[in-house]
């Protein structure tokens, strides 16, 4: 089987530096704008035109660094925010003074914020508390006098910049803890897949030479014990721990990252189920299958034939050589059904619930698990005395049932 590496990326910052990059040129523009309109009243026009260049150059130039967290290096910001205050303590050498006494924007304007505002994605609310400090100590230099529209502009470019901060430090939390529950979900999963594959080969072959070797003695005695102790060992290790997956996290900007290595089927296209489970079919099992193929993506027709293969090995296993099965396929619009009969003893009450404490996974596992994993159900009615049924049923979209569940 081929293998394809599936990589699960969550991240709700990101959207918020590509929104940062387009602020910084839309601000840039703002500002230009201003001047443009009224640079006939600026006492040194030319002092705020060499400054523009400057701030057109550094915004244009360093579009790349705010893309995200990474690139948006410690330097970067502190020159970056340089640039802001330097262009408010050189507005009141550019312009006059009743302008800058009634109120008249600073050279950089608005652009500032966008400086605290990186402060506040990179490193949260703190970075942003200093940043929007120093912004507003430069701002009352240049006025002179703490104005009442100056100390507005000023609290509300704090107040958005630390709730901003603030709430990307919790996003950051959020997607920690979801990439954490999608990493033991993978591990879950994969460790009923090994469990799934552990009871149809190894587990049953411990369990035939436990019993061979009873029934031999002898030496073959002694060794069926010891294949006992190991299919108990096995059991427990089965349904004890996770197996660890791999999580790897390439750039903290990107957001959380989870990889897991899926196996993916050779086969392109649809498999007829009823080619699958011809093989069952014997002297004591029978088939009774529709006229025309049973079309099923090949992970979906393998995994329901194997939890046939389960269903067939618990009836040999428990109802004893000699009980007959019987294996019914129903090709519905929307599902397939398989059923699986016998006429043995059957399952006394509970004993199902004793198993899975007793480690014995078959039927919850081997049965149950995978058609979960499909999207789809297992039910198992039993009656003692008059035999057992098991009705799979799977749904025939399989890969958009798996798709859903892993989205969540």
């Amino acid at each position: 089987m081929a293998k394809r590496e599936r990589v699960m990326r969550m991240s709700v910052e990101q959207p918020l530096w590509r929104a940062l990059t387009a602020y910084r040129v839309l601000t840039l523009l703002y500002a230009v704008g201003l001047f443009a309109t009224a640079h006939d009243e600026f006492t040194r026009p030319w002092i705020a035109v060499a400054y523009y260049a400057v701030l057109g150059t550094w915004t244009l130039a360093t579009l790349p660094r705010v893309a995200n967290a990474a690139r948006c290096t410690k330097r970067f910001l502190a020159a970056d925010l340089t640039i802001a205050v330097v262009g408010i303590l050189l507005t009141p050498l550019a312009d006059t003074h009743e302008r800058i006494q009634a109120g008249g924007p600073t050279l950089p304007s608005i652009w500032t914020a966008g400086s605290v505002l990186a402060f506040a994605i990179k490193g949260g609310w703190r970075w942003a508390a200093l940043a929007s400090g120093l912004v507003a100590v430069a701002n009352l230099v240049e006025r002179g006098s703490p104005a009442r529209d100056t100390v507005h502009n000023v609290i509300l470019v704090c107040i958005a910049s630390i709730a901003i901060g603030y709430v990307v430090e919790v996003a950051r939390a959020s997607e920690r803890t979801l990439a954490r529950a999608l990493e033991i979900e993978a591990a879950t999963r994969e460790r009923e897949r090994l469990a799934r594959d552990i009871h149809d080969s190894v587990l049953q072959v411990l369990a035939m030479v436990q019993r061979r070797g009873a029934v031999i003695g002898g030496e073959a005695a002694e060794l069926g014990r010891m294949a006992g102790e190991q299919e108990v060992a096995l059991r427990t290790l089965v349904s004890g721990g996770l197996v660890p997956v791999s999580r790897v996290s390439e750039d903290a900007a990107e957001g959380a990252v989870v990889r897991a290595v899926e196996e993916e089927p050779g086969e392109s296209g649809p498999v007829d189920l009823r080619a699958l489970l011809a093989p069952y079919a014997g002297a004591r099992v029978s088939l009774a299958e529709p006229g025309a193929p049973v079309p099923l993506a090949p992970v979906a027709a393998r995994e329901v034939a194997a939890a046939v293969g389960a269903a067939l090995d618990n009836v040999r296993r428990h109802a004893g050589q000699d009980a007959r099965a019987w294996i019914l396929v129903e090709d519905e619009p929307d599902e397939v059904i398989v059923t699986v009969r016998d006429d043995g003893p059957g399952i006394p009450e509970g004993r199902l619930v004793q198993a899975e404490g007793e480690g014995r996974l078959g039927v919850a596992l081997s049965i149950r698990g995978r058609l979960r994993d499909l999207g789809g159900s297992a039910e198992l009615i039993s009656v003692p005395g008059q035999g057992t049924e098991v009705e799979l049923k799977v749904p025939k979209d399989v890969t958009h049932t798996r798709g859903k569940a892993e989205q969540r």
